[in-house]
């Protein structure tokens, strides 16, 4: 028993210090750094989408919509394989950190980075494996898929609840997205810019495209927060849906348009975080 213990124990340490030198991999840090621009490639494809959506044109604005452009272009099974593993070693990245980065800071702080670092990775996880559905000639309905989790998710006592309760924190990282643009908190994420014209556009960008991306799901949490109270699957739809419901509304063109520039300006924005991330 003692030395199935001992060898517990082992194998725990040499997991612990793999992924400690993964952290401080530099091979690592580098395909990692590629993660944030497949992130901007997929947005800006998005913001495209909703800008011709905006006028008047077709299209699939959200995630399914443009990985499935990204396909059909020419050299876009290698980059959906690229974006894959880029995702992929950046989700690992942020998973390192969650688990043994940020000693530097007090105990709050740290924890507090270290629960982003988790988000992060997650989120990274999600759209690497997006990007390889799509590298493998596979599809998805983002909207669909929406409606049915949380068709499946009301059936349960609490669902409706539960469904609420996950729209309205959409809602305010939407918010939170939004108040980060504003006072260019973003920053904080980045080294040192280079001074003149490039941190001029990298703000700006930045600025214009937190508060769009903010606005985008700040209408998607409320989606899912009002098909929760009108215990209706159908209205639970994703971005696609989401960005289609705000055009029509009163000027919904005119605000879809400016929406779509603001996801724009978030993918060039992400393409200047590969450069100049903190990792």
């Amino acid at each position: 028993m003692s030395g199935e213990m001992e060898k517990a124990k082992h194998q725990a340490k040499r997991a612990k210090d793999g992924a400690e030198e993964a952290s401080e991999s530099k091979t690592l840090e580098v395909v990692a750094r590629f993660g944030w621009a497949a992130n901007g490639l997929m947005h800006l494809l998005i913001g495209f989408i909703a800008l011709r959506l905006g006028l008047g044109a077709s299209g699939e604005a959200d995630q399914a919509g443009a990985l499935s452009q990204l396909a059909s272009t020419p050299g876009g099974a290698f980059l959906l394989w690229a974006g894959l593993v880029a995702c992929a070693a950046l989700a690992l990245w942020q998973l390192a950190d969650a688990a043994f980065g940020y000693r530097e800071f007090e105990s709050k702080k740290k924890w507090g980075k270290r629960f982003k670092a988790a988000c992060l990775a997650v989120v990274f996880a999600v759209i690497g494996f997006a990007f390889g559905i799509y590298a493998l000639g596979g599809k998805s309905d983002s909207s669909q898929s929406s409606q049915d989790a949380s068709a499946q998710l009301m059936a349960f006592p609490g669902g409706a609840l539960v469904l609420f309760l996950i729209g309205a924190g959409i809602a305010i990282a939407g918010a939170f997205y939004i108040y980060k643009g504003i006072t260019q908190k973003f920053l904080d994420d980045l080294k040192s810019l280079p001074p003149g014209g490039a941190r001029i556009g990298i703000s700006w960008a930045g600025s214009f495209g937190y508060v769009g991306k903010g606005a985008a799901l700040l209408v998607l949490g409320i989606l899912f927060s009002v098909a929760a109270f009108h215990q209706d699957a159908e209205e639970a739809k994703g971005l696609d849906g989401a960005l289609k419901a705000l055009q029509e509304q009163p000027f919904g063109d005119a605000a879809l348009i400016v929406v779509a520039l603001g996801l724009i300006c978030y993918g060039l924005y992400l393409g200047a975080r590969a450069r100049y991330a903190k990792m």
